[in-house]
């Protein structure tokens, strides 16, 4: 038993050092880096990124510096390739983003949290970096909204709700209203919420029995987006998408929750 919570222990350790990486915007730390965001003593660390190298999970550079390794990227496909989802979803997003020129992009729910499966870029919206694996906060996401139409106790799982713009929606009223007319609608949107000149619009997937299993999005600059005038043509293509990538994942009808009447949108003035 000793043995076994030792083993134990060290994997938990290993898998710390291997996510301080995540935290790390030029994605390279040294070992006295990963230890003090770790809690780990450096030596520990040193001993634990050595063992990670041997593994091609972690890779060095001249400078005595790490970063995460190849073998890594392996896994992750494979992780990423096996996920129902993201099969189902792959090739109809590809295709979406080629034909709009935004990014597409799939994500699923982890907590309180939308975890991107996959990202398209499009010619009219580029990115400097891969949106796959990235975590971004439910409220403030078109892809979140959706994400967020099944779930009970969501006030709870929330918490208080961080503002990261001044658009961002940070009353839980205020999101409830929303969710209810993402809900009439069968597509949510958001514009400016997460970040500044960013736009985003969004419609869920769902799996045999109805339920809300990943989202998938349109997004790209707030100047090509351009919600106030292509919000209906835009909706149009992503709820489209979103039905034919619910057929592979085996929903062929409507959602049983769904609302009957029209919910007058919120004017932006009045969230908080």
């Amino acid at each position: 038993m000793v043995t076994e919570a030792g083993t134990n222990q060290s994997v938990e350790r290993a898998v710390a050092v291997l996510r301080a990486f995540g935290g790390s915007s030029a994605g390279t730390l040294r070992v006295t880096e990963v230890a003090h965001l770790t809690g780990l003593r450096q030596s520990t660390a040193s001993r634990l990124l050595s063992t990670l190298e041997q593994a091609a999970f972690v890779e060095r550079d001249a400078d005595g510096q790490y970063r995460l390794g190849a073998d890594l990227i392996t896994l992750a496909g494979v992780a990423v390739n096996g996920h129902p989802v993201h099969h189902a979803a792959r090739q109809p997003a590809q295709s979406l983003a080629a034909a709009t020129g935004l990014g597409a992009n799939v994500a699923v729910r982890r907590g309180r949290e939308a975890f991107y499966l996959c990202n398209f870029e499009g010619r009219l919206a580029p990115r400097a970096f891969a949106l796959t694996g990235r975590r971004n906060p439910l409220h403030a996401t078109a892809l979140g909204k959706c994400l967020l139409l099944d779930v009970d106790g969501r006030r709870e799982l929330l918490g208080e709700l961080e503002r990261y713009t001044p658009r961002t929606i940070t009353d839980h009223a205020v999101l409830d209203t929303v969710l209810g007319q993402v809900a009439w609608q069968g597509y949510s949107t958001e514009t400016e919420e997460l970040s500044l000149s960013r736009s985003c619009l969004a419609a869920p997937l769902r799996d045999r029995s109805g339920r809300v299993v990943a989202a998938l999005s349109l997004s790209g600059p707030s100047s090509v987006v351009d919600l106030a005038t292509r919000e209906q043509e835009l909706s149009r293509l992503v709820v489209e998408t979103a039905d034919a990538i619910n057929s592979q994942l085996g929903h062929h009808g409507p959602a049983d929750h769904q609302i009957s009447a029209p919910i007058r949108r919120l004017d932006q003035r009045s969230r908080s």
